[in-house]
């Protein structure tokens, strides 16, 4: 692989928040390739393809790949052999309102 510029992973903010109700840049994913495991944020973004492809920044394997049509999209997590997202604890007692 030709090293060519990238961004870092909290571009995909955006992108994944359109399509989850949660910020998904604190997520950790670990790396199916070489085990390293990190925030979503530290990965690198490729957006040079039709897409947005995820990469880690320790082996460079593909984590995450990300393609929007006007009606879809399409999520391949097929490199990472976990994402673990960050909750907030429930509130007690009923919602205001």
């Amino acid at each position: 692989m030709t090293e060519t510029s990238y961004l870092d992973g909290n571009m995909l903010d955006g992108p994944l928040r359109e399509l989850f109700a949660v910020d998904l840049s604190a997520a950790t994913a670990r790396c199916q390739t070489c085990g390293r495991a990190g925030p979503v944020g530290g990965l690198r973004v490729y957006s040079h393809a039709p897409g947005l492809v995820a990469r880690c920044p320790a082996c460079t394997a593909v984590l995450l790949r990300l393609v929007r049509t006007p009606d879809r999209a399409w999520l391949d997590l097929r490199g990472a052999t976990f994402l673990a997202v960050p909750v907030p604890p429930e509130r007690a007692g009923p919602p205001p309102g």
